[in-house]
């Protein structure tokens, strides 16, 4: 008769048994491998696609789907896992203001596209004359109690999906075993 409980499955497979001390030891040898320059820059890009995409698919729907920012957060965290390599909270912190970042830009670049199609201007040019006080004039402007919402899950996104997932295997790896 067969099983089909899968728990069962994981049971027979061996399992290894890790000290305090090697557990420690693995973890400082994988904090070696860590990369927070490349898992800023990595991360900044990534918040800068994912403004692009969310102003492209809000002026291409006139409709700002805030669920995009979901999105943001997730690829910016995920980026810097996958370059950065980060088990150290550093990793979270980089990834949640990142995120923060790319959707304010997101919705910054919407607007202001927007704003130059409703007063004729070229959307370049209006970039190009972009000053600090006037990004946030418009985003003062433009502000919804909702974006708080999405930026929140945005920022909670890119902090959770930042760091490094350290499996059995790579604690084996660190210590320098067989697996």
């Amino acid at each position: 008769m067969e099983n089909d409980n899968p728990s069962n499955e994981q049971e027979s497979q061996p399992q290894i048994n890790f000290s305090e001390p090697e557990i420690q030891l693995a973890l400082e040898r994988l904090r070696a491998e860590q990369n927070l320059v490349m898992a800023i820059v990595a991360g900044l890009l990534a918040a800068v696609f994912g403004a692009g995409v969310w102003a492209a698919v809000t002026v291409l729907t006139e409709y700002q789907i805030g669920w995009l920012a979901i999105g943001i957060g997730f690829v910016v965290g995920w980026t810097i896992r996958i370059v950065g390599k980060g088990v150290d909270q550093i990793y979270g912190i980089v990834g949640a203001i990142l995120s923060l970042i790319g959707c304010a830009l997101g919705n910054l670049l919407s607007m202001t596209y927007f704003i130059a199609d409703a007063e004729g201007l070229e959307y370049g040019e209006l970039l190009t004359q972009m000053t600090f006080p006037l990004a946030i004039e418009i985003m003062s402007a433009t502000f919804s109690p909702m974006d708080i919402i999405f930026y929140a899950i945005a920022v909670y996104f890119g902090y959770k999906y930042a760091f490094r997932t350290i499996t059995e295997e790579d604690l084996t790896r660190a210590l320098g075993r067989s697996f």
